[in-house]
């Protein structure tokens, strides 16, 4: 997979996780560390992308099968090289290695509240969306869904509650009024 399409694909995944606001970051990551697997363990070499909404912070891991632990260096000046890890280092919360049974995998985390304070709602909605879509068609459930399938599936997924809410004798428009003032306050 070429780096740019490395960094799309991180794009579009965080953007399904409502976690647009880290994207620059963690694609500058992802693509720090991918440079790294292809410079110091070879192109071609295998190599996997894990990234992982934790409490509080959205971890990502880039394994490969060497089992070199990456240096940090003093650069020296004018070198083109020797800054990767000061960059990782510099704009993450944490980072570190880990040897694996395969190799390494080199990881870093990112703060999630501090992209954005409705986390866990975003979280909820991400796990009601990923069950409703099963529901509703289990070939989308595989792969990165874009943003206009998550739109239309937000959609009728508002529309189904709307519905169910009315057959309990509730009132539609009191409750997207309701649910439109804890939005705008939330995102305050």
């Amino acid at each position: 997979m070429g780096l740019l399409l490395l960094r799309r694909t991180v794009r579009d995944q965080l953007a399904e996780w409502g976690m647009l606001a880290l994207s620059d970051e963690v694609q500058l990551a992802v693509t720090e560390l991918a440079s790294n697997v292809i410079k110091h363990v070879g192109e071609g070499v295998p190599t996997a992308l894990v990234m992982e909404p934790r409490e509080g912070v959205l971890r990502v891991e880039v394994h490969d099968t060497s089992h070199a632990v990456p240096a940090v260096r003093d650069p020296q000046c004018g070198a083109e090289c020797g800054r990767g890890l000061h960059l990782l280092a510099g704009m993450s919360a944490n980072w570190g290695t880990v040897q694996t049974a395969t190799g390494k995998a080199v990881w870093c985390e990112f703060a999630i509240e501090a992209a954005h304070g409705h986390c866990l709602r975003v979280r909820r909605a991400m796990s009601v969306m990923e069950n409703y879509r099963l529901a509703v068609d289990e070939r989308q459930s595989l792969g990165v869904v874009r943003l206009p399938v998550l739109e239309e599936s937000a959609t009728e997924l508002i529309a189904d509650l709307l519905h169910w809410l009315s057959a309990q004798g509730g009132d539609p428009d009191a409750i997207l009024d309701r649910a439109q003032m804890h939005f705008e306050a939330d995102a305050a």
